[in-house]
């Protein structure tokens, strides 16, 4: 059984890495003071989706500080893969870097938009119109990978299939913003992934 102490270690580095990014450029858009509503969310989708989310946390920090009780949902993964989950966590928290830094202040943690939003087509966003969410999936993945957990798994897999579902309503309010320009930029980005060719 291979010593779980590293492995600690590199989660540690990974959730302090992305939680510094993400956290800042929360705090960044939210001093516009501007109130963002869960109504068009709706409230019952946004519940379930965050207890999705705190059932990855408990899952995630389970692991962390309390091993003996989260054996149970241990994945005999060998090691060169876990060590493949460090490495693709640390490159998620750079990405997540480029992906908050271009979007800016218009960050926010449901499908509203911004009153002074403006619609985002640099960096990441100029191949895919969703890359928080690829670099949420990357990240959850890795964890899963470095943990060699199957309860951190289905709670990613959980989030991020509500996450997909939320999409299209999020894409509508988005049209209803910004009209055929953002249309245009349908039709030349992938929603998750990059369109072949383009």
């Amino acid at each position: 059984m291979p010593n779980e102490n590293p492995f600690r270690i590199s989660l540690v580095i990974v959730i302090v890495l992305t939680m510094a990014v993400t956290v800042y450029y929360r705090l960044q858009a939210a001093k516009s003071g501007e109130k963002i509503s869960r109504k068009d969310e709706g409230y019952l989708f946004a519940t379930v989706l965050r207890l999705a989310g705190l059932v990855l946390w408990i899952s995630t920090f389970g692991y962390l500080f309390f091993p003996a009780y989260f054996q149970w949902a241990a994945l005999p993964l060998p090691e060169w893969l876990r060590w493949i989950g460090v490495g693709t966590g640390v490159f998620c928290s750079l990405l997540m870097y480029w992906t908050l830094s271009s979007l800016g202040k218009n960050l926010t943690d449901t499908v509203v938009t911004r009153a002074e939003a403006k619609l985002v087509t640099h960096g990441p966003y100029r191949w895919v119109r969703h890359p928080f969410y690829v670099t949420a999936a990357l990240l959850m993945a890795s964890v899963t990978l470095l943990t060699a957990n199957w309860l951190i798994g289905v709670s990613s897999v959980a989030v991020l299939a509500l996450l997909a579902i939320r999409t299209p309503k999020e894409e509508q309010m988005l049209i209803e913003r910004f009209g055929q320009e953002y249309r245009d930029y349908m039709a030349r980005t992938g929603r998750f992934l990059p369109r072949i060719g383009r």
